[in-house]
């Protein structure tokens, strides 16, 4: 039954872009199935477009550079959310800044519960003598435990996702009208363990755009990742590259609710796409999407990973972070003729 007005949740999860992406899908259901709850998200400026147009649903920038930093700047930050009259805190990012403003909240007699990290059971999973190769749950599903404790229980495979956006003249000057099928490509990762190799993402890239009904989108972030997609594009008139601050990330979300599918990394374009609705492949290499951290309702065919019957360690690492030797080509067992077929698969789903 849904909870009386006055019931106002306030939601931590600071960092990084991806895990915040991850809570969207949490946060829709959280106000579809209990319309009356208010809602506060704090995190950081830069990923207040996620939330954009979700009802009942509004944003506190935690700014820790600066009105936030060290202790007092915490301290200055949960005065400032405690005069939100705040019901009970969902701390989805179990840090110590989350921590610190939690336990604030709790002497204060709030409710507050805090996402487990299952750090013991990722230990296991990525530990290279007597590995526990064990499907974990969820990120977002521990969410929702964190949700249930409070008393807001939610069911993740009811979420409703919202329609494409429009795409207005300052987006499409960029990428031109909706026609045909359009590609989503995200070929970069915070580390290199989960960065599918230069000449595999372009053979990938060329097989799609020889077929003229593909229209691709080249994603990634400042000048050198701009430059390294244009050597991607080259001059094909059906490859637009969005990065180099062609784009605002709140005019990249628009254009990523009109793909078709998107290509990613373990990385945070996947959580982009599938927070959307949208169709994502995924491809992983040190990482694994049994830690936790697949891409939202999407089927486990579209993860694929590298072979654990040549690299038996994988998965090595959570985040992608940290280097095995001897592990360095092991997302070459992954065929660019395997990701492609995967594509035209879904798009043949359509």
């Amino acid at each position: 039954m849904p909870h009386r007005k006055h019931k106002h949740l306030l939601l931590l999860r600071f960092s990084a872009m991806g895990d915040v992406a991850i809570t969207v899908p949490v946060v829709r259901a959280l106000v579809q199935q209990h319309p009356n709850v208010k809602v506060t998200v704090a995190s950081r400026a830069e990923y207040m477009p996620f939330f954009d147009g979700i009802p009942n649903v509004n944003f506190y920038e935690a700014n820790f550079k600066k009105a936030h930093k060290g202790f007092f700047g915490l301290l200055k930050l949960y005065r400032a959310l405690r005069h939100l009259h705040i019901y009970a805190v969902a701390d989805l990012h179990n840090v110590m800044r989350s921590k610190v403003i939690t336990f604030l909240f709790s002497i204060r007699g709030k409710k507050t519960a805090t996402t487990n990290k299952m750090r013991s059971e990722r230990a296991a999973l990525t530990a290279l003598k007597d590995k526990q190769i064990n499907p974990l749950p969820q990120v977002t599903q521990l969410h929702a435990d964190v949700l249930a404790q409070l008393g807001f229980p939610i069911d993740l495979s009811k979420v409703v996702f919202p329609e494409p956006f429009t795409l207005p003249e300052d987006v499409t000057r960029t990428t031109g009208t909706k026609e045909g099928n359009w590609i989503g490509i995200a070929p970069f990762a915070q580390h290199s363990g989960k960065v599918y190799p230069k000449d595999l993402i372009q053979q990938v890239i060329n097989t799609l755009a020889d077929n003229p009904e593909n229209k691709l989108f080249l994603f990634g972030g400042g000048r050198h990742e701009a430059r390294i997609l244009k050597e991607y594009a080259g001059n094909r008139p059906n490859i637009v590259v969005l990065a180099g601050g062609v784009l605002i990330l709140k005019q990249e979300l628009k254009v990523i609710s009109n793909l078709n599918v998107m290509l990613s990394m373990d990385s945070a374009n996947a959580h982009m796409a599938a927070m959307l609705g949208i169709k994502a492949i995924t491809l992983w290499g040190a990482t694994h999407p049994y830690a936790g951290f697949a891409p939202f309702n999407q089927p486990a065919d579209f993860a694929l990973t590298a072979n654990r019957d040549q690299y038996p360690m994988l998965p090595t690492s959570i985040y992608g972070n940290k280097k095995v030797e001897g592990y360095e080509d092991a997302m070459r067992t992954i065929s660019p003729e395997s990701v492609v077929a995967k594509i035209n698969e879904v798009l043949e789903l359509e």
